[in-house]
């Protein structure tokens, strides 16, 4: 029972860290239009959650990745009754950030022989949503290119061997933050 109190206790603070930090260094620039901000504060909070749920169980539940979906829905169903015009951008934008980064990862899950989990596809497409066809590549390389220095450092170090695998949303969730914040 306590470990499972911790564990809820560490997650509710890492996510209070998470959005403080993005609070502080995303609103200190130029003010976001308020539909963006619950964009990106739905992503943070989607994506710190199945970063958790990857490094604790190694996997991504389908649950949480319907919720983002979900989450993007009401955004933009609310966004047409208040701006028509740009709920159609975002909303062509958005569908073009699902199909890349869920297409992208899909081929490689495909051609890797299972090397890429399933839950990294849906989160991916999932997260293309929110981050659109300009966020969703930058997110993708920042996300990949940490995790593949990662995995090379920790062979490298003998820690662990070429046949291991480690979690990437944590990877992916570092991509997306460092492509929100700038």
């Amino acid at each position: 029972m306590k470990i499972i109190r911790r564990k809820k206790v560490l997650y509710i603070t890492g996510l209070f860290t998470v959005i403080t930090a993005w609070l502080i260094t995303g609103i200190s620039g130029p003010a976001l239009p308020t539909f963006s901000l619950f964009n990106s504060a739905f992503l943070i909070i989607f994506g710190y959650t199945a970063m958790v749920y990857d490094i604790n169980e190694k996997r991504v539940p389908n649950l949480l990745v319907m919720l983002m979906i979900a989450g993007w829905m009401l955004i933009i169903t609310i966004m047409m009754f208040f701006d028509i015009t740009n709920a159609i951008h975002l909303l062509a934008d958005s569908v073009f950030g699902l199909l890349t980064g869920g297409s992208l990862f899909l081929l490689i899950y495909l051609l890797s022989k299972k090397g890429l989990g399933g839950g990294d596809v849906k989160f991916m497409a999932a997260a293309g949503l929110y981050l659109g066809i300009a966020g969703t590549i930058p997110a993708i390389l920042y996300g990949t290119v940490l995790a593949a220095l990662t995995a090379a450092a920790l062979i490298l170090s003998k820690k662990i061997d070429r046949k291991d695998t480690i979690p990437l949303v944590p990877f992916l969730f570092i991509g997306i933050m460092i492509t929100i914040l700038t």
